[in-house]
């Protein structure tokens, strides 16, 4: 990881959340000069914490603290109480952090350790690997998705299929959400897009990256010729390459190869995939892990290409898309 990134991010971060505490301070004294009470409440609460915590100090008296517990409650509902009746949402005093995970700090703190957010590592990833490939996520996700952009028309000499485009690629979008509800089920197997350019491939991966990373997972998206590239780099210590990006392969959430098939192979590379592909599968640090393939070559090309050992995991534990139709990128203009 680049220092630098690091370092600019947490500045970022920092901005953020002073930003958000500032926010709420002017949000708050605001409400407590027109409702003098919520203050009142609020300094209540402030001597009960104290005499709480002299309570269990100095006597440990069960009776003293249930009555300090009881006064809390009372005075807690009374609160919520007058902020339904202004009309505010129950959060209405709490800061508005970009992420609810770590408070806009970047890390969670769990049982004395600090590790680092999903949200940190996914702009790290944004920044580093995914670059302009997910950018565009606001208008690559399924708001924007239009069943009406392919054919209902059967053709099964074209298409070699019973249906039509558009029932096609509404069973695939059904698939996809599928994999995003179950994305934490072992079960649930990985997704591979196969099927010509300008069929919406790659814009279905993007409205899966975008619904994950909402969801506080973390994705990677690479192309096959520039992942397998960095991997060769790395295993041969060119370019001064360091061990992360292969370790991020191996751990994020969701990892997005694009463009399987395009690359220029050799054994090497072969191997590589595989092991990416299976030590994916494995899930080794028992977390679920999953991965998107998207490729415009067929099964059979697939299959004569990279070689039984990589085919079997793609089959076996891969949900396999075939998407098929006219370029929608050419459709409805």
């Amino acid at each position: 990881m680049n220092n630098a990134i690091l370092s600019s991010l947490l500045k970022e971060y920092e901005r953020k959340r002073l930003y958000a505490e500032k926010d709420l301070e002017n949000r708050k004294n605001k409400l407590y000069s027109e409702n003098p009470r919520l203050q009142e409440i609020d300094d209540e609460l402030s001597k009960i914490g104290i005499s709480t915590a002299k309570a269990l100090i100095q006597s440990n008296s069960e009776e003293l603290l249930n009555e300090l517990n009881l006064k809390v409650k009372k005075l807690k509902n009374e609160k919520s109480e007058i902020i339904k009746k202004l009309d505010l949402p129950a959060d209405y005093l709490l800061p508005n952090y970009s992420c609810k995970l770590c408070n806009d700090t970047g890390y969670i703190q769990e049982n004395y350790t600090s590790t680092m957010c999903s949200c940190l590592k996914q702009e790290i990833y944004n920044i580093e690997y995914n670059k302009s490939n997910i950018a565009n996520l606001e208008k690559q996700n399924f708001d924007n998705f239009s069943l009406d952009k392919y054919s209902d028309k059967v053709d099964k000499e074209k298409y070699n299929s019973e249906i039509s485009p558009r029932e096609n690629i509404s069973l695939i979008k059904d698939i996809c959400m599928n994999f995003i509800n179950n994305f934490d089920d072992p079960k649930e197997k990985n997704l591979l897009f196969t099927g010509n350019t300008g069929l919406g491939k790659t814009f279905l991966s993007s409205c899966i990256a975008k619904e994950m990373i909402q969801r506080d997972k973390t994705v990677l998206y690479q192309t096959a010729p520039i992942m397998l590239d960095t991997i060769i780099d790395y295993k041969f210590n060119k370019n001064n390459s360091s061990d992360n990006t292969y370790k991020n392969l191996l751990d994020v959430d969701l990892l997005i190869i694009d463009d399987l098939g395009t690359e220029s192979l050799n054994n090497i590379k072969f191997t590589e995939l595989f092991n990416i592909i299976n030590t994916r599968l494995l899930n080794q640090n028992n977390k679920c892990l999953k991965t998107i393939i998207s490729t415009n070559l067929s099964l059979p090309i697939l299959n004569k290409t990279y070689g039984e050992r990589i085919i079997s995991r793609l089959i076996g534990d891969y949900n396999i898309c075939r998407f098929f139709g006219e370029d929608i990128r050419f459709m409805n203009r």
